[in-house]
Formats: structure tokens, sequence, C-alpha cells
């Protein structure tokens, strides 16, 4: 891609509307705007973002055996009705009418619908265990939406659902799940904190938040530090492995607010461990039983051919929230650092340009057309600016390598640049090694 052919309209300034870093470089950067209160359009290199990390999300899902579907946006109130939760969510459900008269609703979650889905299919235990998962747009209309992607009101998520026929059938998809979700955000670049948590209104007794630490966040974090360190490569994707994972995990004391309590951090963590910080939550997963299957006659056949409640666990991941609680977790004061597997860009091409010399740019063009051959993702800054303007703005949009063209350019030789460190002169088949590695 070509800058002067790029939709990214770079903003000098900060917005005044934005408090929090995150939504100023999302602005300022031109990867989202506002459509109004808590709603953004998406525009281009905020939207290549948001689906590198859909990819990722989708690919860990998948190795752990979860099929993906699609369901809608619109949902109807009857299946909220059968749950009893259509009375209960509260305001932030958005409810609509179609022309007929009957009461919709634009989905803040889907345990309802996946669950009328598959009663209408499944009768039988020899089917299960089940995971199903989508990744769609919710809406929930948020008193106070702030932070921008933070907390909106429509926003991008990942939700899945586990269907076993017993609890202890129903932990093994959990522990899949609680594994699938650290590789996730592992592969996104972050440390993420698993912690019990209140399961809030999609119910249950079990339930697990997975934070990062920011000082932007909402969350509280009281945590034994020893919690950051833990090595997923000592587990394997099988049930004795992942059970001694939750075990080992579960031995680690980390809890959000809600159930916090000083004696048990005391006596739990030594003092030069003690970890207290705040955090954003980056996803949650929840075991509810048959608290939806039940009301909703969800019904299959045992091994004794018994009718039973299907067991069943939810499991999000926000999509869009996660684009700025990367930004939150790597900035560096105007500068976003992205992870390399979601960055708008392996690497941008600058060269130095001016109206009476374009050797640079046709060096760049060059360059350019050799990355691409292998299959590396470039941008050519290709308009004419002074250098000092251009390095800020790569800066700012925070791609992580940079190849610089211009006075110590020698041949096949050029400036290379990690973003935030010192140049170095390398050939131009090191220079791909590099961005391969």
């Amino acid at each position: 891609m070509f800058l002067s052919k790029l939709f990214i309209p770079i903003s000098k300034n900060h917005p005044a509307e934005a408090k929090i870093k995150s939504h100023q470089l999302m602005l300022r950067t031109g990867m989202i705007k506002q459509s109004s209160a808590g709603i953004y359009s998406w525009l281009p290199l905020g939207f290549k973002v948001m689906k590198k990390i859909e990819q990722i999300v989708r690919e860990e899902q998948n190795a752990i055996g979860a099929q993906e579907m699609l369901m809608p946006t619109i949902q109807s109130s009857e299946i909220w009705k059968e749950s009893g939760r259509y009375d209960d969510y509260g305001e932030e459900m958005l409810r609509i009418k179609d022309r007929q008269g009957r009461e919709m609703l634009y989905g803040p979650t889907n345990e309802e619908l996946i669950t009328d889905v598959f009663r209408a299919s499944v009768k039988s235990y020899k089917s299960l265990p089940q995971l199903l998962y989508h990744i769609q747009w919710k809406f929930r209309d948020e008193i106070r939406p702030r932070f921008g992607v933070m907390r909106c009101k429509e926003f991008y998520m990942k939700d899945a659902y586990s269907f076993d026929l017993s609890d202890e059938e129903a932990n093994k998809s959990y522990n899949k799940m609680f594994f699938s979700y650290l590789k996730t955000f592992n592969r996104l670049g972050l440390k993420a904190i698993p912690m019990a948590a209140d399961t809030g209104p999609i119910g249950g007794d079990l339930s697990h938040e997975f934070v990062i630490i920011a000082e932007t966040g909402e969350s509280k974090i009281y945590a034994d530090k020893n919690i950051i360190d833990i090595n997923l490569n000592q587990y394997e994707l099988n049930d004795g492995s992942l059970s001694k994972m939750r075990e080992d995990i579960s031995k680690i004391y980390a809890v959000t607010d809600e159930k916090y309590k000083k004696t048990d951090f005391d006596n739990h963590v030594k003092k030069e461990n003690q970890m207290i910080t705040k955090g954003i939550e980056v996803g949650h997963i929840f075991y509810f039983s048959d608290k939806y299957s039940k009301p909703m006659n969800c019904l299959i056949d045992d091994k004794d051919g018994k009718k039973t409640s299907v067991k069943m666990g939810s499991y999000g991941i926000g999509v869009s929230r996660l684009v700025g609680a990367i930004i939150e977790a790597n900035y560096t004061k105007d500068i976003m650092k992205w992870p390399k597997s979601i960055s708008p860009f392996d690497v941008v091409i600058i060269p130095s340009i001016s109206k009476n010399n374009k050797e640079n740019l046709e060096k760049a063009e060059k360059v350019y057309k050799k990355l691409k051959k292998q299959n590396i993702d470039v941008l050519l800054d290709d308009v004419d600016e002074n250098m000092s303007n251009k390095f800020k703005k790569h800066d700012l949009i925070g791609v992580p390598y940079q190849i610089i063209i211009g006075s110590k350019s020698d041949g096949d030789n050029f400036e290379f640049k990690e973003l935030n460190s010192q140049s170095e002169i390398l050939n131009l088949d090191k220079i791909q090694l590099k961005l391969k590695s």
C-alpha cells in the first residue's frame, strides 16, 4: 500500500473528548471515527488491526475443536422471556418492534439464542460435547459510554458456548477454553492474568476474568506476582494436562475487587509478592450448568435414556475492545507499539523525497516490490513531506519496523530501524530475514 492511497485521516492535535491514551491515539491516527455516543466507524487502519486480532482468536478457538457459526444481531424477545432474563436484563438491552409489532432486541449476548439453536438439533448425549462460537457485533445501551472502544455501545465480540452431559465433562470444556484464552492473549503480546470473578448477569457459580495490567483499567487487581510468569508450554491439550493447569493456576492468588478479602490476601501471598494494581478485562468465561437449558427445556437423552438438561458454559472475548487494550498496555508517550502479530503493516519504507529528486522514491518502489513478493505487508510513504514530519507520523502509527532511504543508503544497503530503537545499516536480504523472523 502506498501512503498517498491509504485512507488515513491523521490529526495533529489530541481530540478534546478523549480521556485515555488509546482513545486519543485511535482518533488521531484515523483508526476510528465516532458516529454517535459510544458508536464508531472503523476506518481502514483500525479495521485491519481488529481483523488480525479476530483471526488469532479464531485460530485458537479452532485449535481446541470449537466450531465457528454465525448468529444474527437481532433476536426475538420470546426466547429471552423463556429464560426469564427479558425483564431482568435492564436498560442496557435495546428493545425494538418490527412492522408487525413483534418485540425484538439487539443482542447484548447470545445464551438464549444458542440454546434455541442447540435444542432444535441435538437430542442425545452421543452428540456431546459440543463447542460452538461466533464472532459478531453486540449492542449494550451503556448509560455512560467512555474511553472510546473500551466501553462503547456497539462492539465486536467472540462468544463461545459449551454443551456437556455432566458437570465433570463441562469442567473439561471450561479448561479447554481457559487454555485457549491464555494462548490467544500470549499471541497478542499480552500478559493476561486469570482471576476468579463474579458471574454478573450471565449467572452461574464459576467464572474467571482475564485481565491485563493497565493504569487506565476499571478493574482492581489483587494478585501474587508469580501469576504473570505462567509457562503455558508445560501444558498440553488433553484433559489431564489441562486439569493440572487449572490446579496450578488456582494455587496462585489472583482476584478482582469483588472477590477480594484482605485477610485472604495477606495469608496467601508474601508481602514482597503482593501486587495491587488496575487492569483491563479482555476476556470472561462462565460455567452456569442448566441456568438456561432448564427453563428453556433444552433436554437430551442421557446414557440411561432419561431426559436431562444439558450443561452449558459461556466464553467471551472483546475483539474490538482488545484494540484499545493493546494500545493501553504498550504505548509510549505518543507512540503506539503494536505487537508484530497484529501490526497494521509489517514495515514502512520512508524515502527522503523532494520535487527535484525522485531517486530515493524510485529506490523505495524497487524495495517495495521485492518485499511484496516475499508476502511482507509493506507501507510505502510516497508523500512529499519533510523527514521530521514523516518520522513523527510513523512513530504515531506504530508500525514496528522502518526502512529509511536517504543519504545513508548505498546500493542494496539501507537504514533499518525498529520502532523506538537505534537504526543500523543492513542489506535487503538481512532486512527480509528480520522481518520474517
